[in-house]
């Protein structure tokens, strides 16, 4: 090779790994005997190096977020991607594997790997942040083939109310009693905890409330304006019971003179410096919750903050509740997906000692 081709070769390849591949750039990790994308076999490149977990995860959250998301992903789901993702990657570098070398083969091994260890659900979940992965890495021109495109979820025979986790009316009273009212924490807490519990909001959704949404005069005992799911906005009506217990944690809120919009806040700051409450967190609040359902003696196996939602739908149902206002005090945008609700309800009056659980000392 002469020297004008070698030094007009070095030029294209300083100028194929200058470029970048979208909003947020790959660095090149191409390695010798691998054709670059577009490029013949004959024009490999020795990496400058390889790009790290971070990186590749980088890359992958702009993606989501403008490619697929156009600007308006959620927080929330965008850190389970990048969680499950995440999980992939270091399940293939233990492999010594890189994305671009993972196959079919590799992948069905990974999914083995998750069902031997997680719900078919959670199973079902983790794939689907895979596929979305390797659906980035083709469309950055990474890789030529999808080998995740094939990748089936395994079958889930288990019904769907079979699923869901309820709480009976006896340990949501012993929940919504675990907070200490006398503490300015516990007051806060007790709030959150009937919101969820007795008007089935989401932990996003409690997190999200502002001060501006809450409205005590309106109805007959006050309405909460509740953000839900792509940004649908719904009603929800409080009871004489639940807007006192809010009306309770307004006034030690306003004691913290926050300047957040925030309805919750965070409950630490430092005396000396006087920093006001932040917007509590989903993390935060989750754990939080954890707390009570532990101190309670009702936390196992399925149960979390979105059993104190179901046990919402389920008890309210079974006291003579309208299925439709269900529905609605939910955000659901069909009445189908209520519908498992009444499936349990269905299938526990074929025993309804189960409701009169917690009569006996």
């Amino acid at each position: 090779m002469s020297k004008s081709q070698i030094a007009n070769r070095k030029s294209q390849e300083v100028e194929v790994l200058d470029a970048e591949v979208g909003p947020v750039a790959l660095p090149a990790f191409y390695v010798s005997g691998e054709s670059l994308p577009g490029q013949a076999a004959e024009r490999a490149l020795v990496p400058v190096r390889e790009p790290t977990i971070d990186e590749i995860l980088a890359a992958f959250r702009s993606w989501m977020r403008l490619d697929v998301a156009q600007g308006a992903a959620s927080e929330q789901t965008l850190r389970a991607y990048f969680a499950d993702v995440r999980q992939h990657l270091v399940w293939l570098a233990g492999l010594g594997l890189r994305p671009a070398q993972a196959g079919e083969e590799e992948l069905k091994e990974f999914r083995a790997y998750l069902v031997e260890q997680y719900q078919v659900s959670t199973v079902g979940r983790k794939l689907a942040s895979v596929r979305r992965f390797y659906e980035m890495a083709q469309a950055r021109g990474v890789i030529g083939q999808n080998p995740a495109a094939g990748l089936k979820t395994p079958a889930d025979r288990t019904a769907r109310e079979e699923k869901v986790k309820f709480l009976t009316v006896e340990a949501v009273r012993r929940v919504l009693a675990a907070p200490n009212r006398n503490e300015p924490k516990g007051i806060r807490d007790k709030a959150v905890l009937v919101l969820m519990a007795l008007h089935g909001l989401r932990v996003i959704e409690v997190s999200r409330a502002d001060l501006a949404d809450l409205d005590l005069e309106a109805g007959e005992a006050g309405t909460l304006k509740v953000l839900g799911k792509g940004n649908k906005e719904r009603g929800i009506l409080l009871t004489e019971e639940t807007r006192e217990i809010v009306k309770m944690w307004l006034a030690v809120r306003g004691l913290m003179h926050s300047g957040s919009p925030a309805l919750f806040l965070t409950m630490h700051w430092t005396d000396a410096q006087r920093e006001p409450g932040q917007r509590i967190s989903t993390r935060g609040l989750r754990q939080m919750v954890d707390g009570y359902l532990l101190a309670a003696g009702v936390k196992r196996e399925g149960v979390s903050c979105h059993a104190l939602r179901h046990s919402f739908a389920t008890l309210s149902l079974a006291a003579g509740a309208n299925l439709l206002a269900i529905s609605g005090a939910l955000g659901h945008s069909s009445i189908t997906t209520t519908q498992v609700y009444a499936k349990i309800v269905d299938k526990a009056a074929a025993n309804p000692a189960k409701w009169l659980v917690g009569l006996l000392e």
